[in-house]
């Protein structure tokens, strides 16, 4: 085959030659533009949901460079090109009608006159970083601009011209010259606006505001009589744009959300040198919000509290509509300014109450009116206190919420088990639980670990979601891109693991939370707005949280020192709850959540302690989740009998049946009921056994003692003095008769007697002890607990 081919060459070379030449000139040609035109870097812009500029940051240039649009406003383009390039719609790329009445023109007066240069030519030229202007660098624009025309349309071109030309200054593109002259976008400028920008590239250096003002207004003019010449404007189209003045200065770029361009550009591809970020922020609400928490971080800076972030978000579509990382930016005199706290993982405080709240009452642990006891708790060496350092010996799950009380909580989550919490935490879309559950233990619900208010605020608008939307399946995700660029799923691949009725619960009991300030009085006004919110302080007071919920809005609040830094003043009552309400007091109020009967269904519960009625209690009616399966029959209401004139306390053994009388008694605990009467003046103690029937009472009857320290499981810790000596732990019990003698034993050897304050230092070795109690009456307790140490 090769042989006849050979052949054609040698009897006809010249002819193969040139074809080969012209081949290698098209490949040639084609090949000679760059797969990236431009290779310059691009600023990041922020952008709300209406497009308005919320944030730009400058390029690594320094040049106010925004990424290529698609597309140029008609304007501009009307006007750009009647004064750069009046057959720009019909050439290839070069204008040679032009180009020849340019030659003609610079070979007669032997200098450079005239340009020809078209749209494509300057684009072309700006690529190549401006260089020198000689006939071989023309000759080269001339090939590129042809060999664009080819891959790009008018538009694409027109668009890469406007992105790149020069508005002066550090001033670069249409968008960014746009916002820094007129601080509107460049769609809503007008004809002397659009104008006055299409003649600045071609000498910005010379004609920009700062000098020669007349002379730009001149060319401007120039350009409008142009249009209106070409029917492009109406006669009062003309004279209004004539009448419009220059602006004065250039304006400042907005910096209304920094932070989160600062989080949403570290996120970018490596192969993205910037990006416009569309957001569902609404610009109004988020100029409000960033002035909002910058003066309130200026009040705190006055407590030592530097720092605090605020996130708003519209429950209806989980669309964020505001958003401040932090109330300051930029501050070098002021370490953290410039860190997004929204994101930044801080310790949780008592913030996951809710969660866990909601979780129990949806598998039917509790019911909102279940006694939880709150008196002094222990668990292997952890002792939870409240708030206020006191006890109520019992007290509803959902007044255990709304006031935060600590050791409720725990025992709440001990009966619910860290793992089996941990898993929904994780589920609902917490990302920073690090560790196993079991390094968290009981502390997680009050701080122990961390979280994000990016995260909390999500898993709040959740319960929102969820009391109103029954038919919701899925949690669902925040969402702030209204792009395809790190687009967040609405819908999370999680099912949901709490029903309507639980989360309509969960907030009811959350609008009982104790509002700040005059705020406390909301209930007295009918215009007040129901918010369901809860507060949380972190350990040490390094963090303050405040999150609320109405039907429409979602608001969260962190207050604190990015470094870490404790305040005694810094909680989330005092601190992070006042920018709570008035955020809300700014924004549209929102109607409560309607009751979902079909989420809910009714129970008969004991009033006093909510549980299950066993028919010797006060009924009444309580609505629990649908799916609750919540069968705890009251331990607390029992039938007694007492002697029909004493009163005193009887059996059988002891008494005629005619002589007694059955009543149904409220009875709490020992140890519930010695903190729970001190607040319940109503609550009647059992009454005691009259003397000759304590024989048989011992033996059948519950004790009426109990332990407060130590208590089952304990691990009691002793730790030496300074001189090297064993230091003394001290027992303390309780005793529904409270002048009753309590004779005290260790591993069975006496160690002394106390009454009405039950309290006894005892010096003990490391190793298993039993501790046993007996009254005079011959009741006895016993509790082994084990000392840690060495020997």
């Amino acid at each position: 085959m090769l042989l006849p081919l050979i052949e054609r060459l040698k009897t006809k070379p010249r002819r193969y030659f040139y074809l080969i030449v012209l081949v290698l000139l098209s490949i040639s040609y084609w090949a000679c533009l760059p797969t990236r035109l431009f290779e310059v870097p691009y600023s990041s812009v922020l952008l709300s949901a209406d497009g308005q500029l919320l944030n730009a940051r400058i390029a690594k240039d320094q040049q106010w460079r925004f990424p290529p649009r698609t597309q140029v406003p008609d304007k501009f383009k009307q006007a750009i090109i009647a004064f750069e390039d009046k057959r720009f719609e019909s050439h290839i790329g070069v204008d040679f009608i032009a180009l020849i009445r340019a030659i003609k023109s610079n070979l007669s007066s032997s200098k450079r006159i005239s340009g020809a240069s078209t749209l494509t030519m300057q684009t072309v030229r700006l690529s190549r970083n401006n260089p020198a202007r000689t006939y071989w660098e023309k000759s080269k624009e001339i090939i590129l601009a042809t060999r664009i025309e080819f891959s790009f349309g008018k538009d694409e071109v027109l668009a890469m011209y406007s992105a790149h030309a020069p508005f002066g200054g550090n001033v670069v593109g249409l968008e960014a010259a746009s916002w820094r002259y007129f601080g509107r976008a460049p769609q809503q400028l007008s004809w002397a606006e659009s104008a006055m920008l299409a003649v600045l590239p071609n000498n910005p250096s010379y004609i920009h505001l700062g000098k020669n003002r007349q002379r730009l207004k001149l060319k401007r003019d120039r350009l409008l009589q142009k249009l209106f010449d070409n029917k492009t404007l109406s006669k009062l189209d003309l004279n209004l744009a004539l009448v419009e003045k220059l602006p004065e200065n250039k304006l400042q770029m907005p910096r209304l959300a920094p932070h989160l361009l600062d989080t949403l550009s570290r996120g970018e591809s490596t192969n993205k040198k910037a990006a416009f970020f569309r957001t569902s922020l609404d610009f109004s609400i988020q100029k409000q919000l960033s002035q909002m928490v910058f003066q309130y971080s200026n009040q705190l800076q006055q407590r030592g509290i530097d720092h605090a972030a605020a996130l708003i978000i519209d429950n209806n579509d989980f669309a964020v509509k505001a958003y401040v990382g932090n109330g300051r930016y930029g501050n070098r005199f002021q370490s953290g300014d410039s860190i997004d706290l929204i994101r930044r993982a801080r310790s949780s405080g008592s913030i996951f109450k809710p969660l866990l709240y909601a979780a129990m009452l949806e598998h039917g642990d509790i019911i909102p009116t279940t006694l939880v006891a709150d008196l002094p708790t222990h668990y292997s060496g952890y002792a939870p206190q409240n708030y206020d350092r006191s006890y109520r010996g019992a007290v509803p799950a959902k007044v255990a919420l709304a006031q935060s009380l600590n050791i409720p909580a725990v025992r709440l989550l001990q009966r619910y088990g860290v793992s089996r919490f941990y898993d929904f935490l994780t589920q609902l879309g917490l990302t920073t639980l690090h560790r196993p559950p079991s390094e968290y233990g009981l502390p997680l619900i009050l701080g122990g670990a961390e979280t994000t208010l990016w995260e909390m605020a999500q898993a709040y608008a959740n319960l929102a979601s969820i009391a109103k939307n029954p038919s919701q399946t899925n949690y669902r995700s925040l969402n702030i891109l209204l792009d395809d660029q790190q687009h967040v799923s609405l819908e999370s691949k999680n099912a949901i693991e709490i029903g309507q009725g639980a989360a309509w619960l969960t907030l009811q009991a959350l609008l009982e939370v104790k509002r700040p300030g005059n705020e406390n009085f909301w209930k007295n006004f009918q215009s007040s707005q129901k918010i369901a919110w809860k507060t949380g302080t972190s350990y040490g007071l390094k963090d303050g949280w405040a999150i609320g919920v109405t039907q429409k809005w979602t608001v969260a609040v962190w207050v604190g020192n990015a470094n870490g830094a404790g305040v005694p003043s810094l909680t989330g009552v005092g601190a992070a709850a006042p920018l709570l309400f008035d955020i809300f007091n700014q924004l549209d109020k929102s109607l409560w959540f309607e009751m979902p009967y079909h989420g809910l269904k009714a129970v008969t519960a004991c009033k006093e302690n909510g549980y299950l009625s066993n028919g010797k209690c006060e009924d009444e009616i309580q609505w629990i989740p649908k799916n609750s399966h919540f069968d705890r029959v009251t331990p607390h209401h029992l039938e007694i009998h007492v002697e029909k004139n004493s009163g005193w306390r009887v059996t059988a053994e002891c008494e005629r049946v005619r002589n007694m009388k059955t009543i149904n008694q409220f009875v709490l605990p020992p140890g519930q009921e010695f903190y729970y009467q001190r607040t319940h003046s109503r609550y009647t103690a059992m009454p005691p056994f009259r003397e000759d029937c304590l024989t048989t009472a011992t033996a059948n009857s519950e004790s009426p003692m109990a332990f407060i320290y130590p208590q089952k499981g304990t691990q009691v810790y002793i730790p030496r003095s300074l001189d090297g000596s064993r230091s003394q732990v001290i027992f303390e019990a309780v005793h529904r008769q409270s002048d009753t003698a309590i004779y005290w034993h260790i591993d069975q050897q006496y160690l002394g007697t106390t009454q009405v304050y039950h309290q006894l230092p005892v010096s003990l070795d490391p190793g298993w002890h039993r501790l046993t109690i007996v009254d005079n009456n011959g009741f006895s307790l016993s509790q082994k607990f084990k000392v840690l140490g060495k020997h």
